[in-house]
């Protein structure tokens, strides 16, 4: 079963019905022993950081991200879910993230209009996983106003450039993540999904 962590913030169900579109056993739960006992985990977010991190830890899901994260399992992060991966964000000064991954969530360059809200193609690190088979530059959709800056650079699998370069997706071992909504990109986005299904599968 992959778990689809259903911690009370906004629209998780549509990580949920993507995956079951592709066969896969998706589940949204909010139930800690449920989830912890999953073959892979999905972290969905939409909204605020500073918010999403208290709902999550309120939830009582948090320790089974750590422990999906510390035990291998496939584990996949999407936009705010992706942002709470590092250790925190200019959204919410003094708010901790996860700190699974170093780094930390910035707004997006000045002058570009915020959020930032729609298509945008992607440049693809060669050899992802993440990515495999997919176009070098797919097209995939978007809805943020702060993208993470790691620490280490050989952890971003994907960049787009929205007034400069913006990481769009981070990948390192079995942690993958995407700033874009993969659920909502048509067929590239399903197929970013398709990839981590047969991680979870494997």
């Amino acid at each position: 079963m992959i778990a689809v962590l259903d911690y009370g913030i906004g629209n998780l169900r549509s990580a949920e019905k993507a995956l079951q579109h592709l066969g896969a056993p998706a589940r949204l739960t909010g139930d800690p022993d449920e989830a912890i006992a999953a073959t892979a985990v999905v972290l969905p977010g939409v909204g605020a950081f500073g918010r999403c991190m208290e709902a999550l830890t309120a939830s009582g899901l948090l320790p089974v991200v750590r422990a999906a994260v510390a035990d291998g399992k496939p584990f996949l992060g999407i936009c705010i879910g992706m942002q709470m991966l590092f250790e925190e964000s200019e959204e919410a000064p003094g708010v901790a993230g996860i700190g699974l991954l170093a780094g930390t969530v910035r707004r997006l360059p000045p002058g570009v209009r915020t959020p930032h809200m729609g298509w945008n193609d992607v440049e693809v690190r060669p050899g992802s996983a993440l990515f495999a088979g997919l176009p070098p530059r797919p097209y995939l959709y978007f809805v943020h106003s702060y993208a993470p800056v790691p620490t280490d650079p050989q952890v971003v699998a994907a960049t787009t450039d929205y007034g400069g370069s913006v990481v769009a997706a981070v990948e390192t071992g079995r942690l993958w993540a995407t700033q874009f909504h993969p659920e909502k990109s048509a067929a590239n986005g399903l197929a970013v999904l398709a990839n981590f299904v047969k991680a979870a599968g494997e």
